[in-house]
């Protein structure tokens, strides 16, 4: 059936997600995908796919001129499967938007992933939430951001990144101009990798979006944060929520809202920040 599908001379989106086609499955998908040329989203989420079913596919995408989005999320995909989609990635001038979230990908499968996105020129939306990259992983992502001109979002969340992860993703974004929006909620970045990232923001002219959600940072990464907001005019949004920053940092925090239009996203616990800086 799958097969006939992609035979379908006007199909453009297949939602397979949340069945058990697995490794097999995954197969023959790719075998469809190397000929199909009009399938342009393609759902595989939550379907047991290993290493072996992503090597299938990531063949197809060396082939595949239409497909643009392509969603992997909740499989048991590793740093095999992360190399060959890799290969993929080097060769695939049409695929934009690859969901990876929840599979198993260490720091291994993101150094596969950074050299792809060293030589990709169409991938702009890349999620990694919620696998093992940690701050090796981070370091070969943001080696590849200082390289890559076309990636605008990239999702990182919980992945055990620490300040060192932090530090590498601070350090790309001095030299990046094309991320939009960087998300790192529930990693452990603490208060050296928020400073890391507040220096980054001081030159940084391009991104919107920074979400450190649940990253224990307390007042000191709060200063930093806030100190560059007052040099940073590009930052619309940023997400401090469930961390740990008391009335030193809420004060900084609140005296930068006086000069920066950014949307301040805070814990309403915080008790500075909310009679003071929203009132």
């Amino acid at each position: 059936m799958w097969l006939r599908a992609y035979n379908h001379m006007t199909l453009t989106e297949l939602n397979l997600g949340f069945n058990q086609i697995g490794d097999i499955g995954a197969q023959s998908l790719g075998d469809a995908l190397q000929h199909n040329k009009t399938l342009t989203t393609l759902n595989l989420d939550d379907n047991k796919i290993e290493d072996l079913g992503a090597q299938f596919l990531g063949n197809a995408l060396q082939h595949n001129i239409t497909l643009t989005t392509l969603y992997l999320g909740l499989n048991q995909i590793g740093d095999i499967g992360a190399q060959s989609l890799r290969n993929a990635l080097r060769r695939n001038t049409t695929l934009t938007t690859l969901q990876l979230s929840e599979n198993q990908v260490g720091d291994i499968g993101a150094q596969s992933l950074g050299d792809a996105l060293k030589h990709n020129i169409t991938l702009t939306e890349l999620n990694l939430v919620w696998n093992e990259l940690g701050d090796v992983g981070a370091k070969s992502l943001g080696d590849a951001l200082k390289h890559n001109t076309t990636l605008a979002i990239l999702d990182l969340g919980t992945n055990q990144i620490r300040d060192v992860g932090a530090q590498s993703l601070a350090d790309a974004l001095e030299h990046n101009t094309t991320l939009v929006t960087l998300k790192l909620c529930k990693n452990e970045i603490g208060d050296i990798g928020a400073q890391s990232l507040g220096h980054a923001l001081k030159h940084n002219t391009t991104l919107a979006t920074l979400n450190l959600h649940n990253n224990e940072i307390r007042d000191v990464g709060g200063q930093s944060l806030g100190d560059a907001l007052h040099h940073n005019t590009t930052l619309t949004e940023l997400n401090l929520d469930d961390n740990e920053i008391g009335d030193v940092g809420a004060q900084s925090l609140h005296e930068a809202l006086q000069h920066n239009t950014v949307t301040l996203i805070l814990s309403l616990s915080i008790a500075y920040i909310y009679l003071h800086a929203f009132i």
